[in-house]
């Protein structure tokens, strides 16, 4: 008899290259979707962040499905209401501020330092040809098929995520006891205690980072005004969007505002620098602690680190992510790993 037929090299090279074809498809399958992958992860996000809010209704001998639509309601109203009271100014002072550019690129033009470059690279007469050719033309008008794309795009994905949200805010329930059936039944009480706890963290983020977000948007919007700067509430919508990036966003709101400052008056964009230098480190030291300090439990070093790796692996939406996923792992270690480490 020869030999047993899984032995032959043969088989085994074999049976090692489907394997690793089979891994490699699956990582390309991955890559591929991470699109829908991330939809889903910050669908699955939102609707433990708004959970908390439906438990509290449920509380109230509410269904939890009424608890639900009310909830999902409330937040359909609130970006209605915001649209309808935001967007029009907004747009008339976006318009307002396209029309204001050209006097901003003629301000820069007689600055003498501009001149001395011009004079000696013919900058301006390059920057002519440019316009005349027609290839500014070709590149407005790729530019406007790009900008449609990524507007239908966002579009597709905003109503993808509220579809999302809406299922796993109704599944939430079954997709918790689902997970902890798999659990050993003499575990399963102190992991459904834990999974509590992380779900709680990461709806007290979500509604501590929304809110932290919102008091910078109407106290920048309240400084604008009082300092006489125009398009004062698209410019506090920047730093409210901005602020909801961890770390570095409300550094970039913050440069793009007092750059448009600067550009109006010097005046404006000296005070809005100190504002917000004086903002930030309010927000920073006194307002953020005490909005998290109930919510999520991470040492500052620790906040850093995971923003810097979610941004790196996930851009803007992984360092949003990162931060509830620290407090998670740190709450794992703290309640599953350390006191088994005690009794070794």
């Amino acid at each position: 008899m020869g030999k047993p037929l899984g032995q032959s090299p043969f088989i085994f090279g074999l049976t090692g290259a489907l394997g690793v074809l089979t891994a490699w498809l699956i990582g390309q399958a991955l890559v591929g979707s991470r699109s829908v992958i991330m939809l889903i992860i910050v669908s699955l996000f939102l609707a433990i962040g708004l959970n908390p809010a439906v438990e509290a209704l449920h509380g109230r001998l509410i269904s939890r499905r009424w608890a639900i639509s009310l909830v999902f309601a409330g937040v359909i109203g609130f970006f209605v209401v915001f649209g309808f009271a935001i967007v029009p100014p907004v747009s008339t002072e976006m318009g307002d501020f396209v029309r204001a550019v050209p006097g901003y690129v003629s301000e820069l033009l007689a600055n003498p330092t501009l001149k001395q470059l011009d004079n000696d690279y013919q900058i301006i007469t390059k920057l002519q040809e440019y316009i005349t050719s027609g290839g500014l033309g070709a590149t407005v008008a790729g530019g406007i098929l790009g900008v449609g794309a990524v507007v239908l795009n966002a579009f597709f994905s905003a109503f993808t995520v509220l579809v999302l949200t809406l299922y796993f805010l109704g599944s939430l329930t079954h997709i918790k006891e689902f997970f902890l059936s798999l659990v050993p039944r003499s575990r399963r009480d102190r992991t459904g205690l834990i999974t509590d706890e992380i779900l709680k963290g990461i709806g007290g983020y979500v509604a501590g980072n929304l809110l932290i977000s919102v008091i910078a948007g109407v106290v920048s919007y309240v400084f604008l005004l009082i300092a006489g700067a125009e398009y004062a509430l698209a410019l506090a919508l920047i730093i409210a969007v901005t602020d909801l990036i961890p770390m570095v966003g409300a550094t970039i709101g913050a440069v793009l505002v007092t750059g448009v400052g600067f550009l109006q008056s010097i005046p404006i964009g000296i005070a809005c620098a100190i504002f917000f230098v004086v903002y930030q480190q309010v927000e920073n030291y006194v307002l953020y602690p005490k909005v998290m300090k109930r919510s999520v439990d991470v040492a500052p070093a620790v906040t850093v680190i995971a923003a810097l790796f979610g941004g790196a692996l996930m851009g803007v939406i992984g360092a949003l992510l990162a931060i509830p996923i620290a407090a998670a792992v740190t709450l794992i270690l703290r309640e599953v790993v350390m006191p088994r480490q005690e009794r070794c």
